[in-house]
């Protein structure tokens, strides 16, 4: 069969593009083709994938997405492909992709006007045209809370719903390091092979709370501040989160690594996966560190924060945020002798469970949807 995979930009390290990647190499595996339609497309071309970048006009975000749309829907009109698979929200598709939250929720949490923007037209009018109860799209849903808004504000059919386990690929877990392995690399970043880490992962510092992490950072005692560093890796633009660790007087032990692709080495040297973040669909990086070993804080609102509850292998932050909260728990853990109970019980919970088959599981529906 012949898909059309529709996504509005693609870049190396993002956690939605992986998962886009994982899914259309599993199509190819089975003898689909694939024909791939974007706006942006930054990093190389993947093998086997014919990727067309489209061209958009305007300069404000919503605007360039609605021109892409608009040229999309035009061109898919003239082909003829047994399903078109959306990454984004998007008028016309016959299965998406949930990654991103419900737009509804927010909107309707603020104020009246807040909905009058044109930003806020666009992006609950797109939303509809996958979720009203009259669409036919079928939505790979990666987050039961997730799911429930969307039913709440659209009354989409739970039939339309198809749940997928946590995705995370095999390199992104390697064997436990030897000491010696382990304190090289730590002596490499100049940390104490003694001292506490603290790893942060993702793209987009203010939705995942980077600046949060470094005001914790700053508020443990003195001693314990000492002997403790945070590594950040991930894709921004590092200046005011440089600036607020300077000023918080902790820049000496923040160290930010940029975009990686050898993240399972940070997951193996580092003790706890802090990940306060603001807006958190799921959060595979939760999978990922519980299965390397790792200690989990996270704030509740991640969709996959409830393997944490299960697993006991961390805490959750609760909502609504507070700084103070956070920092009270990041003490606690580091000092906490829960620390090598909950590195364990991650480790075993994840060893239980489904975390690798999204994928497939993802097109098996595609599959199902275009026969």
């Amino acid at each position: 069969m012949k898909f059309a995979f529709c996504l509005i930009k693609y870049f190396q390290y993002g956690g939605l593009q992986r998962d886009f990647t994982r899914i259309a190499n599993v199509c190819l595996g089975r003898g689909h083709e694939i024909d791939v339609y974007s706006a942006i497309w930054q990093g190389d071309k993947l093998p086997g994938i014919n990727v067309s970048i489209l061209p958009t006009k305007g300069f404000a975000n919503h605007i360039q997405r609605e021109s892409f749309i608009k040229n999309l829907s035009e061109l898919l009109a003239r082909k003829n492909y047994h399903a078109v698979v959306g990454f984004n929200k998007m008028p016309g598709l016959h299965v998406y992709f949930a990654a991103d939250p419900c737009f509804a929720e927010k909107a309707f949490s603020k104020s009246f006007f807040y909905r009058l923007t044109s930003r806020s037209k666009s992006n609950l009018r797109l939303e509809q045209a996958v979720f009203d109860k009259e669409s036919f799209t079928q939505i790979l849903s990666i987050s039961n809370r997730q799911k429930d808004l969307y039913m709440k504000h659209y009354h989409t059919p739970s039939e339309r719903f198809h749940m997928l386990p946590p995705g995370i690929t095999k390199d992104r877990l390697i064997p436990p390091l030897t000491p010696e392995t382990r304190n090289q690399m730590r002596k490499e970043l100049g940390i104490d092979v003694n001292h506490r880490v603290i790893l942060m992962v993702g793209t987009g510092y203010q939705r995942k709370g980077v600046d949060r992490a470094i005001l914790a950072l700053s508020s443990l005692p003195s001693p314990l501040r000492e002997q403790t560093h945070l590594l950040v890796i991930g894709e921004n633009k590092l200046g005011p989160y440089q600036r607020l660790a300077k000023k918080s007087g902790v820049s000496n032990h923040v160290i930010f690594l940029g975009g990686r692709t050898d993240v399972p080495r940070f997951l193996a040297i580092s003790d706890i996966l802090l990940h306060p973040a603001r807006i958190e669909n799921t959060g595979t990086v939760l999978i990922e560190a519980m299965a390397s070993g790792l200690a989990v804080l996270a704030t509740d609102i991640c969709g996959y924060g409830f393997h944490i509850v299960q697993a006991d292998a961390g805490k959750l932050i609760p909502s609504p945020f507070h700084q103070k909260m956070l920092n009270m728990i990041l003490a606690d853990a580091l000092t906490s002798d829960k620390m090598a109970r909950w590195q364990e019980n991650g480790r075993k919970y994840i060893a239980k469970i489904d975390v690798f088959s999204l994928p497939e599981k993802a097109v098996d529906v595609i599959e199902q949807t275009a026969s």
